[in-house]
Order: structure tokens, then sequence, then C-alpha cells
């Protein structure tokens, strides 16, 4: 019996590192994991999503993509015959992003967002307070690591333009409870996580390891 393939996508400028907690049952499955790449000149998110799919080696593949990843991978699925399309601490269309993203559009106002800042997280790091702050930069300079400002630019302003409006049919969503980018409160139809941020896919391994066995194989999960 062949092993189901599952492909991991990070999300926003993340590398597939923060999947290195993650640990599926590997008689029953096969981990691979996909990485951004830079994004072509006046490239859309579709032609993006088409590029990467084309990494895709595997028939009925099951997609997981967290945050960003989690739209790219619902992108990807228009160009592919999956079994599954997993998506956390993300959203299932544009329908579901917080009023912060919905202004940010209107007013354009994501085109001035420094992205530059995100290429000098260890200068930033030195004129942090607090603990947790100072944990929250070492797991940036850790799980970061597409630091380039073409990439970040296009990425965010991909990210408030999404126009899908239109949830794709076999679309599972685990979504955490206290998810600071995306408020559940704007969440329809998820596998809820208690105490889940949007980081959970590091925090919550534990939980992962344990569920996404059975929300692969279609089993029932309860919210917790």
């Amino acid at each position: 019996m062949s092993r189901i393939p599952v492909y991991f996508m990070p999300g926003l400028a993340a590398s597939s590192s923060i999947f290195e907690r993650i640990a599926l049952p590997v008689d029953v499955f096969e981990m691979i994991l996909l990485e951004w790449e830079l994004p072509l000149d006046n490239e859309t998110l579709l032609e993006y999503a088409e590029r990467i799919s084309k990494k895709i080696i595997h028939k009925n593949p099951v997609l997981i993509g967290v945050s960003f990843g989690g739209i790219l991978v619902q992108e990807m699925a228009e160009f592919l015959e999956v079994s599954k399309v997993i998506i956390i601490s993300s959203v299932k269309s544009n329908l579901e992003f917080p009023t912060t993203f919905k202004v940010a559009k209107t007013t354009k106002a994501y085109k001035l967002l420094p992205t530059s800042l995100v290429l000098n997280i260890e200068n930033l790091a030195k004129f942090s307070f607090g603990d947790k702050i100072k944990q929250r930069f070492e797991l940036y300079k850790k799980f970061l690591s597409v630091r380039d400002k073409k990439y970040l630019d296009w990425a965010i302003e991909k990210i408030i333009l999404w126009d899908r409006t239109e949830v794709l049919k076999n679309v599972i969503h685990i979504h955490g409870d206290a998810d600071e980018v995306f408020p559940i409160k704007n969440i329809d139809k998820c596998i809820v996580v208690k105490g889940g941020t949007h980081i959970m896919i590091l925090s919550k391994f534990k939980w992962f390891n344990a569920n996404l066995p059975k929300i692969i194989l279609g089993q029932e999960v309860e919210s917790i």
C-alpha cells in the first residue's frame, strides 16, 4: 500500500522548519515540505500558485498550508487534482478577513508598511524589551527565511487584494480561538483549537500530531 503524500506550505516569509515538530506516522504518510520562492516581475497570485503547483509530483495529494500558505494552497488546488486541502491559521475567502485588512485594501495603507524592517530582525531585537518580546524575536530569526523586500511587498499586497469569495468544496479549516491575525469571530465552519494562536503550528504541535492523521483520513475530530 502506497503512502499518502502530504505537502506542507509555511506561512508568510517562513521556512518549512515551522513544521519541524510535526510528525505523521511514516508508514501511512509521506511528508513533503515546500518553500517560498521569489515572485517574478508582475506575477499574479494565481500565476505564482501555478508555478509552485508544478512542484507537486504525486497524484491526489493532500495540501496543507499555514496562514498565507493556506491561501496559496487553495489557489494551487485550481491546477491540481487533490484529495484534500487543509488550511491552518488562515482564511477560506476574503469574507473572513478582519476589518483592518478591508480598510488596508480600501486605503491602500498596505503600501506604506515598512517591510524593510523585517530584513533587519537582529537590529530590531537589540531594542526589544521584556522576555516575551525577545522570545518572539528569536522565533522570527529562526523561522523567517525569506527576508527579501520584493517578496514581502508582493506577498502583503496579494494577501490584502485576495479576491476569493467562494469557498473551495474540499477545504478543511483548522483555527485557533486566540488567533490574533485572523480573529475567530470572522471564521466560519472550522475545527477549533482551544488556546491556539496564529503560531499554533509551533505551540500546539502535540494537538496536530494527534489529530492531523485523523483529519487526513477523514475520521471525526471534535473541536476542543
